[in-house]
């Protein structure tokens, strides 16, 4: 592997920003966003920012719990941002931030945050090492403390499924 691929890349290098505008096929028979479009939508925000990070194709390993806090109805601007938290051998934890905007009414509210585990492949599904990421600010710093906690938790949780102690 080329040690170019491997050398250490800043947080702010994955950052990725997406927009999307409810429509009426995104929502119930109420209006409202339905819930598995908005993850179809995390899912996508959170996979170009560890293509970013990566520079390799990547897969969704696993979505960490997810709450939605406030509804987004149709012709609402929902904002998502993502960015990678850590990287661990092969695999990278990216944090995807969602708000939702109502141009009309000019006001911002938070819908949801999600952590997602991404890992890096070839074009035959051959996992690949990669690249350290940086933490420059102390809010990327606490992201970055913040994933080695959660990784230390699924990794429990997966051994108690696997001794099955559920």
């Amino acid at each position: 592997m080329e040690e170019e691929t491997l050398t250490a890349r800043p947080v702010r290098d994955s950052q990725s920003e997406m927009a999307e505008i409810v429509l009426p096929n995104d929502a119930n028979p109420l209006g409202a966003l339905l819930g598995g479009r908005l993850m179809h939508w995390i899912d996508l925000a959170g996979a170009m920012a560890a293509h970013r990070h990566s520079r390799n194709y990547v897969v969704t390993a696993s979505v960490d719990h997810m709450d939605f806090v406030v509804p987004v109805r149709v012709g609402d601007l929902v904002i998502l941002r993502s960015s990678v938290n850590r990287v661990f051998n092969t695999s990278m934890e990216v944090g995807v931030k969602v708000h939702v905007e109502n141009y009309i009414a000019d006001t911002s509210q938070h819908v949801s945050s999600a952590y997602l585990t991404f890992v890096a492949i070839d074009g035959a599904g051959h996992h690949l090492k990669v690249a350290p990421v940086i933490p420059e600010t102390q809010d990327e710093q606490r992201r970055y403390d913040d994933a080695g906690r959660r990784r230390e938790i699924r990794r429990a949780e997966l051994e108690r499924r696997r001794r099955g102690k559920r």
